[in-house]
């Protein structure tokens, strides 16, 4: 038995990066744009499997196999410490703790099924349009339609804690759409908007650490104190209510850019060059290194990708938002 669900990519349009908190996060406000680069999870139900010798003695995940429609990382991901399968684990956890409380269900069921975890990847992996994010958005859609198949739908109260608990970026991943996110860039507020925005991703293969990126951020702002925060969205606000790209692209602002840049240079040459090739603005996306380039339409966006990728040294690919959010399939 198979249960399918699928999420998307994002791109940050904004992205305002605030102070360091006391829980060691930064203050956020950013504006997602969810885009039709998919992320596919599929959970198959085993017949006497048994559980992968890595995985915690709660998990019910006996294997687990990533098949990548992007460059393929060096290092293994289809471990207990993937996104993925982190998130298939947090829900049968909680499922089996709810299984005793009588105020919600009489009656005991057997254990779940062990399961095959598989995920059809189409984002770069630690490219800053948050695949990893999208991944377990839809292992938390099909985890819950199996167990739903099996018992009964969880209740909502079970993902208020345990979805954000994944990831800053797994509760967009399933809302979808486009989204202000404020505090880690959790708390979402859909946001309007008009018209289809096309959009150049470059990915020059070059990493990135997400956690090296605000750190530098962190240093820069200290050694220059002009660079303050940009948290006000306003402006793009109103230009995604135009549905006027070249005003969404004037109103895009990425706090980390410089961050980014300062630790991987060639990156600017990228902007620049993707600029130079068509693109209305090009900039990081998230944390980087994957850079966004706006576009006014599809046959720009899949020029400025042709033309961009023929030097054999970049990953890029053409897509658009906004879509929606997670869905089972």
């Amino acid at each position: 038995m198979k249960f399918t669900a699928r999420a998307n990519g994002k791109v940050n349009l904004h992205l305002g990066v605030g102070e360091v908190r006391a829980d060691g996060y930064h203050d956020l406000s950013t504006v997602f744009m969810a885009v039709d680069r998919p992320e596919t999870v599929t959970l198959t139900t085993l017949e006497g499997g048994e559980r992968h010798p890595d995985a915690s003695p709660l998990s019910f995940i006996s294997e687990m196999k990533t098949t990548y429609h992007v460059q393929k990382p060096d290092e293994d991901l289809d471990t207990p410490k993937n996104l993925a399968w982190k998130a298939v684990d947090s829900i049968c956890t909680g499922y089996m703790g709810i299984l005793g409380q009588d105020e919600w269900r009489e009656d005991i069921k057997p254990d779940l099924p062990m399961m095959r975890l598989e995920v059809d990847k189409t984002v770069p992996v630690a490219g800053g349009m948050a695949g990893g994010s999208a991944d377990a958005a839809a292992a938390v859609e099909a985890i819950s339609a199996l167990i739903a198949h099996y018992d009964r739908p969880l209740p909502e109260e079970l993902f208020t804690y345990l979805v954000p608990a994944l990831g800053a970026d797994v509760p967009f991943a399933q809302m979808g759409g486009i989204a202000l996110g404020t505090g880690r860039g959790d708390s979402l507020v859909p946001m309007m908007g008009r018209g289809k925005y096309w959009f150049a991703f470059l990915n020059p293969k070059v990493g990135l650490s997400t956690k090296d990126v605000f750190e530098k951020l962190d240093d820069l702002r200290f050694t220059y104190p002009s660079m303050v925060p940009h948290m006000d969205t306003t402006t793009l606000s109103r230009a995604l209510v135009s549905g006027d790209p070249q005003l969404v692209g004037a109103a895009m602002h990425n706090d980390l850019e410089a961050a980014a840049l300062a630790l991987r240079p060639s990156l600017q040459q990228l902007i620049h060059d993707a600029e130079d090739a068509g693109a209305i603005r090009a900039m990081v996306s998230g944390s980087g290194p994957t850079v966004a380039a706006l576009c006014g339409d599809e046959e720009a966006a899949r020029g400025v990708v042709d033309k961009l990728t023929a030097r054999g040294d970049i990953e890029g690919f053409a897509a658009h938002g906004p879509v929606g959010g997670v869905r089972l399939l």
